[in-house]
């Protein structure tokens, strides 16, 4: 449902996580389209600068201060929303949270709490979503997710548990949905690794600082894939090239995978730089000075990235793996041949 004024349609979009990273990018982008923006995040002073920002660049916004691992909270900012703009047209989960550490060293705590907000926090965001939207029969909620939803590394067990979980989650929805007859549609965007803040401010039990696994990409790039996925009707996207190498890897040789990793994502999840003594982290409240859209590896982020359909990739990949099937039968036939 799009509310009208003078100059056209107006989307209501709302984004979790919307004071640094991805979630800021994608705002910003919004904005640029004329949208009304619903910034949420926990930080009150990040998301004032958040909504300035916005309001520079000629939309309009509201700012929510909210822990999207509160459902209350959450469903209060819907109300909220609605209150001000008449509706929701579309509502991006993006918040999230992490700790780079082996599962022998992270505490239950710590475990519970991602989990909480990186899949709880999208769960509570879908239900607040769903309130509205299905009432009217339309409207889009876009869970941002990682290609780590399909695969997991070392050293963040949690997250990317939490990854599995919303897949699960959204699936199982979107059959009831379809079940329905409703309109609303659910959309996955499955993302590389981005120079976000996500680095300097994760929780980390590693004697380094924790880095992107590289190739990485900027914000920007998966902010306008994001907005894109949201005004299609693919089922999922995967963006950047090493989202759709590790997806279907993992599903031709997962066992590959699992040795691969072992050996290279240790190393590759970390710099040179030791950990400080008492160095700040996000887990369990914000880190005021942090919240920016870009984090600490520019020189080496990527301002584009190929971005496929599901459908499309998944596709390619059985016609590649048929192919390869037959190569290898036709060999193995000629092996047989020349021996009898």
């Amino acid at each position: 449902m799009l509310r009208s004024d003078n100059n056209g349609p107006v989307e209501v979009v709302v984004v979790t996580g919307a004071t640094a990273g991805v979630g800021r990018a994608t705002a910003r982008h919004f904005a640029r389209s004329g949208a009304r923006l619903v910034l949420i995040a926990r930080d009150p002073v990040a998301l004032e600068e958040t909504r300035a920002e916005i309001e520079e660049l000629g939309a309009e916004a509201i700012a929510i201060a909210a822990d999207v691992a509160d459902a209350d909270a959450l469903f209060a900012a819907a109300d909220h929303a609605v209150e001000r703009f008449g509706g929701i047209d579309i509502w991006i989960n993006n918040a999230m949270a992490t700790v780079f550490s082996p599962v022998a060293k992270i505490t239950p705590e710590e475990f519970r709490r991602v989990t909480e907000v990186t899949y709880l926090g999208f769960v509570h965001g879908t239900m607040a979503a769903l309130r509205y939207m299905s009432a009217r029969n339309r409207g889009t909620i876009l869970q941002v997710g990682s290609a780590l939803a399909y695969r997991g590394i070392p050293l963040q067990a949690a997250y990317c548990g939490a990854k599995h979980a919303i897949r699960g989650f959204t699936d199982s929805l979107r059959t009831e949905l379809i079940h329905d007859g409703s309109a609303i549609h659910l959309v996955m965007a499955h993302l590389p690794a981005v120079n976000t803040p996500q680095f300097d401010w994760a929780r980390t039990h590693m004697d380094h600082e924790p880095r992107p696994v590289p190739p990485v990409v900027q914000p920007e790039v998966i902010a306008a894939e994001i907005y894109k996925a949201a005004h299609g009707r693919r089922r999922e996207i995967w963006i950047g090239k090493s989202t759709i190498e590790v997806i279907l890897g993992n599903a031709l040789a997962p066992w590959f995978l699992d040795r691969y990793l072992a050996r290279n994502a240790y190393d590759g999840q970390s710099t040179d730089r030791p950990v400080v003594p008492e160095r700040p982290d996000n887990l369990f409240g914000p880190v005021p000075a942090l919240h920016r859209t870009r984090g600490s590896f520019g020189a080496e982020a990527s301002t584009s990235a190929i971005a496929v359909p599901e459908r499309g990739s998944r596709t390619t990949a059985a016609v590649a793996a048929i192919g390869l099937g037959l190569v290898a039968g036709m060999l193995l036939e000629g092996a047989i041949g020349r021996r009898s």
